[in-house]
């Protein structure tokens, strides 16, 4: 294919060449950006045991209870945002936030960036991540 005929394709089908321009952005910001701030459960040991991790369990109480990585501290999603003083004395500290599966997680990471919490990691996989691991869980009240 020369030059020109790829010009050519590319002047008469332009809606395709903006299409896959923007899906190869999307894609690339995926890779470089989405795993950016996520940690794997061996990692998060790592964290905790080095680095004086906080871990934040945002599943609900019955769940936080059912089993949790020992020493999070269970703030659940339906009211994370008011929750944001309890979390304010872990700020200088690298903080894991944890779910069932990495979603809710997620999005309470995001949070906490935006309210000025630097290190902040999502736990890859959530809780069943790490039981998949065979990482501990407890059952203690912290």
């Amino acid at each position: 294919m020369q030059v020109s005929q790829l010009f050519e394709f590319v002047v008469h089908n332009w809606y395709l060449f903006v299409a896959l321009v923007v899906i190869l952005g999307l894609l690339i910001h995926n890779l470089i950006v989405g795993e950016r701030g996520n940690v794997e459960p061996l990692g998060a040991t790592e964290m905790i045991n080095h680095k004086d991790a906080t871990v934040i369990d945002v599943r609900s109480a019955a769940d936080f209870a059912a089993g949790h990585i020992v020493n999070a501290v269970n703030i659940p999603m339906n009211g994370f945002k008011n929750q944001l003083a309890v979390l304010g004395k872990y700020k200088g500290k690298p903080i894991i936030v944890n779910c069932r599966s990495g979603g809710q997680s997620g999005a309470a990471c995001e949070h906490l960036r935006k309210q000025g919490f630097e290190e902040v990691y999502n736990l890859k996989g959530g809780i069943l991540a790490w039981q998949a691991a065979n990482l501990p869980l407890s059952r203690k009240k912290r």
